[in-house]
């Protein structure tokens, strides 16, 4: 196994540290009848960009300014070389990648139109990434720390809450994105993990699935009392979140047409993640992520559109 050579900023200082899984997303778009068994149909477009919720929200905060490292792990193949390459050229620091000669980096292939879409995944090196390999010395001088894709990191979810945990002791703040629960049983070792964290990033789906909570305000106060602030992504109604009144914040979402909603939320993260760093109020902080999110909308993938910190900036300041 080695380490991917370092990206133009150094470790030592950088802002954020994402620490998940990396791959590569395959997008068929336009298509006119979608694929049958035996049939082949022809799509007006492809491209192929940098997919997986952590490899994104760290992408997101790099065009929006913030210094940012990545520990993952892929295959020593050309998907990973892709995945590490891409990264690099935004300016990541990605000399906590392994890349793993044993292991084949995972895909996805999206094939997608305006009126809905259909992914095929391989998870390959998806879920081999263990806390041991966030070494101490990745955590030095950082202040924040975000995982995503809590239900898809099998060997990193044991020792999450524990790295957390050293987190914090290092002095870092922390935050979490579940993600989607494939076996829809939201695992018990979720909540305490979320005694570590500072910010948990659940959407509607995720947030009913963890709390059984038939309404959002009701989910939002089943999960308050601890140390987690939980930050509901709402889609095209916004994002909710309690106030230290428990009065629920909402920021509405901004009126974009979108072109491809992959990645939103984990654009949506990083918004939100930007605006929480530089100390801006809550329901600022909440505008911020839910303009990132529509922003990212606006090309095929979830890096190929995200907003820099100006355009999100004009459409903050937007009157509503």
């Amino acid at each position: 196994m080695k380490r991917a050579r370092k990206g133009a900023r150094g470790p030592a200082r950088s802002r954020v540290v994402v620490v998940g899984e990396i791959n590569p997303d395959l997008i068929l778009q336009g298509y006119d009848t979608f694929p049958a068994a035996g049939k082949e149909v022809l799509v007006d477009d492809f491209v192929m960009v940098l997919g997986s919720a952590s490899a994104i929200c760290a992408m997101g905060l790099a065009r929006l300014g913030d210094p940012v490292a990545f520990i993952g792990k892929v295959g020593d193949d050309p998907w990973g070389e892709f995945c590490v390459e891409t990264m690099a050229a935004a300016g990541i620091d990605v000399g906590g990648v392994i890349r793993d000669a044993s292991l084949k980096t995972g895909v996805t292939v999206s094939i997608t139109s305006p009126r809905d879409r259909a992914l095929v995944s391989y998870m390959g090196a998806t879920g081999t990434l263990g806390a041991a390999d966030v070494p101490d010395r990745a955590l030095a001088g950082a202040r924040h720390l975000h995982v995503s894709s809590f239900f898809l990191q099998d060997r990193l979810r044991p020792g999450l809450r524990r790295l957390f945990a050293r987190a914090r002791a290092a002095g870092l703040s922390t935050s979490l994105d579940p993600g989607f629960d494939p076996s829809e049983r939201w695992s018990e070792d979720l909540r305490g993990t979320l005694a570590e964290v500072d910010l948990f990033f659940p959407n509607e789906v995720e947030l009913r699935g963890i709390t059984g909570a038939d309404s959002v305000p009701d989910a939002l106060r089943r999960l308050a009392g601890g140390r987690a602030r939980t930050v509901a992504k709402l889609g095209a109604r916004g994002a909710a979140t309690l106030a230290d009144d428990g009065r629920v914040l909402q920021a509405p979402s901004f009126s974009l047409e979108p072109v491809d909603t992959t990645g939103a939320g984990d654009s949506f993260n990083a918004g939100f993640l930007h605006a929480w760093l530089a100390g801006r109020p809550l329901e600022e902080c909440l505008r911020w992520g839910v303009a990132c999110g529509s922003l990212s909308t606006r090309g095929l993938g979830g890096t190929a559109r995200q907003a820099t910190a100006e355009e999100a900036e004009r459409l903050v300041r937007r009157p509503a």
